[in-house]
């Protein structure tokens, strides 16, 4: 069987102590051993004793029983302050020392909500850059009441409960002593003023969605999937707080014959069996006009030539990427007599492939 802790030990008092010794001692230990304010190892199991310890201390006829029998009937729980648990015996202790103690619901600057929207460019616009205009809808002030709320021409009235601070400070006697909580005033909100006149536009909410058309410079080189940040575009802020951001998502179409890979550009050149094994020269398109590919012969099917700087600029402005000329050695699908005859006797010349028939 465990034994029973020592009341008048838990508490650090001798046995004849008075009511007021006994209260000043509880009222220190719980200070130092609340499980919501202290880090110390076991500090919930210690509170819970020194609470047991001064349910019946503090209790004459507790005490009474415990001084003559050493024991008294103890219901287990939290010594009854009109508190509900260790939530709300930590909010009444500490709840008018500040932070990180202190809660308050004190209005603070908020910034404005950001907004998203998608843009389509062509595969030329997203290459070399472009201006375009979108239209978006946002949170701004009010341009009627210019974000008082009120009516034009009158003003917000200084809110009676708070007097104008946004806040109520209650004052709380508890065993510890006198502390003060701080909330939002529930009557205007926190702002510290009422509307009794609300301007009829808004409503009073001081703040209107509005459509807008905006400018954005497109940088050259931005990709499929890319965004660009509009610093301030977006919705506008609370309480003095600064509006958001409004960012464009871009979709970037497909070109005809040109394939992106980052900041380089790949083409695919067919030519015929001719070309590869006997070398050609061909003008090719670029982003920035044709170059001249020179195809040396022997070339075989899926070899990549590459020209230098030839691609798309970088959207960071750090150089260009290059062009990448693919070739790809096309098979006729059909041949006229003369084609036939020729390959032909360019069969009988060339070797057979001859594949080994055992393994």
């Amino acid at each position: 069987m465990a034994i029973k802790q020592d009341y008048y030990e838990a508490l650090g008092v001798p046995r004849d102590a008075g009511n007021e010794a006994i209260k000043k001692a509880f009222r220190k230990l719980a200070f130092q051993y609340h499980p919501d304010r202290s880090r110390e190892p076991g500090a919930e199991e210690k509170f819970k004793e020194i609470n047991e310890a001064y349910q019946v201390l503090s209790d004459p006829e507790k005490r009474s029983r415990y001084d003559r029998y050493g024991q008294a009937d103890v219901d287990g729980g939290f010594a009854d302050f009109g508190f509900g648990g260790l939530g709300d015996i930590f909010e009444s202790f500490f709840g008018g020392l500040g932070a990180p103690f202190g809660r308050t619901a004190e209005r603070v600057p908020q910034r404005g909500d950001s907004l998203q929207t998608r843009l389509t460019l062509s595969f030329q616009e997203a290459v070399f850059g472009c201006s375009k205009e979108i239209e978006t809808q946002r949170i701004e002030f009010c341009p009627s009441c210019h974000g008082i709320g009120s009516e034009r021409g009158t003003n917000p009235e200084t809110c009676p409960d708070c007097r104008g601070t946004g806040q109520v400070r209650r004052v709380q006697q508890t065993i510890f002593g006198r502390y003060t909580t701080t909330t939002a005033c529930s009557r205007c909100e926190g702002r510290g003023a009422v509307i009794s006149n609300p301007c009829s536009q808004c409503q009073g909410r001081a703040r209107v969605k509005v459509k807008r058309r905006t400018k954005v410079d497109i940088p050259a080189g931005v990709d499929d999937g890319q965004r660009l940040c509009l610093h301030g575009e977006g919705s506008a802020g609370l309480y003095g707080g600064p509006p958001g951001d409004l960012y464009v998502a871009f979709s970037v179409k497909p070109h005809k014959f040109f394939q992106r890979d980052g900041s380089d550009v790949l083409y695919e050149l067919p030519i015929n069996f001719a070309q590869a094994a006997l070398g050609d020269e061909i003008r090719v398109p670029s982003l920035d006009g044709k170059v001249d590919l020179k195809i040396p012969p022997g070339t075989r099917s899926g070899e990549a030539f590459r020209f230098k700087g030839k691609g798309i600029a970088n959207v960071n402005g750090r150089g260009k990427g290059d062009l990448l000329v693919k070739v790809d050695i096309i098979t006729p699908q059909r041949l006229d007599k003369n084609q036939r005859r020729l390959f032909e006797e360019l069969a009988r010349v060339l070797p057979r492939s001859e594949p080994p028939l055992g393994i």
